[in-house]
């Protein structure tokens, strides 16, 4: 018989289980949500090919992503560093070390690092077999909507 506990620590709710096989196990939940970061309503698009790719990505400081949309959902979690997240509109959005965000769809953003050390993030991309994880804006198209 499992038995489940749950404990406050630091304004995080960890659930604790004890499983027959494995002893105690901690699970921590980083993200529960059904918007993006821009408060989209999650969508999942319509895919024959599904496929998942998960990506450790480093930002140097002073660098940036680059300007970019993905048209299905997305999700990272920020190992290290803050992120800052500029949508087009101008909004910007940081997600500090240790934080998660469901990234916005369909909507051109690109991640800098205002930082001194990298950004270090695993990203999650719910996306499609042979299509890339995000779609590039061309940067004249960028500077029109600034």
């Amino acid at each position: 018989m499992k038995k489940w506990f749950l404990v406050l620590m630091s304004g995080i709710v960890v659930i604790t289980v004890r499983a027959q096989y494995s002893g105690e196990i901690k699970i921590e939940r980083l993200l529960k949500t059904d918007t993006t970061e821009t408060g989209q309503p999650i969508n999942y698009p319509d895919i024959s090919n599904e496929e998942v790719t998960i990506l450790k990505v480093t930002i140097p400081p002073g660098k940036s992503t680059g300007w970019h949309k993905h048209l299905f959902p997305v999700f990272a979690y920020v190992l290290d560093g803050t992120l800052t997240v500029q949508q087009e509109n101008g909004k910007k959005i940081r997600i500090k070390k240790n934080a998660s965000v469901s990234e916005s769809i369909n909507m051109y953003h690109t991640g800098i690092n205002e930082g001194r050390k990298p950004v270090v993030l695993i990203v999650f991309y719910m996306g499609e077999k042979d299509k890339p994880v995000s779609v590039k804006k061309d940067d004249d198209e960028v500077q029109k909507n600034l």
